[in-house]
């Protein structure tokens, strides 16, 4: 029951399709290949990098596509139409708006072509096994040599870890200016002595998205790797650009709810009990009702944020609350649905049953909802 938003055009309608075909053909068809091993393959980046849709927001100036949020938008939603959940796209559109926003002009012209075209797949590295959502809590430290910066420590829960070409840490540059000796570097991984990949996390859902520990003894690095090029920027950096990722969520989620519905609908009205289809029933309807109620409003939400994000206005406070209360939905919309499959939704052949293991983690990362709320009170 996908609703047109409000921001489409015909120019989008062909991007949607084109993007629609690429994933049917690129993504698809290698989803157990890409679980069984943990992560997809290299060629799909570079396929599509061929295609323009690593960054769709990105301006050509620097290898992008030139579109705006919403064809970025287009790209996630339809890998989540489509049950997607082992592309690390995501994480890579993030990086680059990093480096876009806050980078300097060197870095941005060195990095952004090459995660454009694939062939640089990017991650950032926040979290650590001590410290998740509180950045001010992290340990990893980036000590002044010389002409280098020397990095220790590890982070672990890193999307995009086994494959990234490069990283950006979350380091203490300064460990006693608590927010304001925290900076971003970037490391890039290829032949980079004391930079170590650990196994690829065991998770309850996204099973074909590398989610690493990543450990870094004595990684030298030179000190024009610091994004912006200034030390002590990067809690700022950190909080100016999440909004995007969480934007970004919301985005996926609203997607999922509204695969979700179509998945729902379509089985309740071929599935039979008692001598007539489930949809037939009057509490599947109603719950349906309240599904379909539920789609609306997310939609509509979601449709304003991503006009929002694409004429630069979209805030702190607006994108915590688009990120908790979609992500909260998806999580309890699954669930309902996969009630209505009975038995059936509970085996990892239907779709739901995929879909619930894999949304569950939509509340804990980009920030915990619980700290969405905080943000959000701040405000009250």
């Amino acid at each position: 029951m996908q609703i047109k938003p409000r921001w489409m055009t015909p120019e989008l309608e062909t991007f949607r399709d084109a993007v629609r075909r690429f994933v049917a053909a690129e993504v698809t068809p290698h989803q157990e290949h890409w679980k069984k091993q943990q992560h997809v393959d290299r060629d799909v980046w570079d396929k599509g990098g061929a295609m323009g849709i690593l960054l769709a927001d990105i301006p050509e100036e620097y290898g992008g596509s030139g579109g705006s949020f919403a064809h970025q938008s287009i790209v996630f939603e339809e890998l989540t139409y489509a049950g997607d959940m082992a592309f690390g796209i995501h994480v890579h559109a993030i990086v680059a708006h990093y480096i876009l926003n806050q980078g300097t002009e060197e870095q941005k012209q060195k990095y952004l072509p090459k995660l454009a075209s694939g062939e640089m797949i990017a991650a950032i590295a926040m979290s650590e096994p001590g410290a998740g959502s509180d950045l001010k809590g992290i340990r990893t430290t980036a000590r002044r040599d010389g002409d280098s910066y020397v990095i220790n420590g590890s982070k672990t829960f890193i999307s995009n870890g086994y494959m990234a070409d490069l990283v950006v840490v979350v380091t203490k540059t300064d460990p006693e200016a608590g927010a304001k000796g925290v900076s971003l570097i970037m490391v890039e991984t290829r032949d980079c002595r004391g930079y170590r990949v650990g196994r690829i996390l065991e998770k309850i859902g996204q099973k074909g998205q590398d989610t690493c520990e990543l450990f870094f003894d004595d990684v030298r690095v030179p000190l024009d790797r610091v994004l912006g090029g200034v030390e002590g920027k990067g809690f700022t950096q950190l909080m100016t650009e999440l909004p995007y990722e969480r934007t970004i969520l919301g985005v996926s989620g609203v997607a999922a709810i509204e695969r979700a519905l179509d998945l729902t609908i379509t089985h309740t009205r071929e599935r039979k009990a008692f001598g007539q289809a489930l949809i037939e029933m009057q509490n599947t309807r109603f719950v349906l009702a309240e599904i379909k109620t539920e789609a609306t409003i997310a939609r509509t939400f979601i449709d304003r944020c991503i006009v929002d994000m694409m004429e630069g206005r979209m805030d702190t406070e607006l994108a915590s609350m688009a990120k908790y209360w979609i992500s909260d939905l998806q999580c309890k919309v699954i669930d309902q649905c996969l009630q209505l499959f009975g038995g059936y939704g509970y085996m990892l052949e239907y779709p739901i049953a995929q879909m619930y293991v894999d949304a569950r983690v939509q509340r804990i990362y980009g920030g915990a909802n619980e700290i969405m709320k905080e943000i959000i009170s701040r405000n009250l």
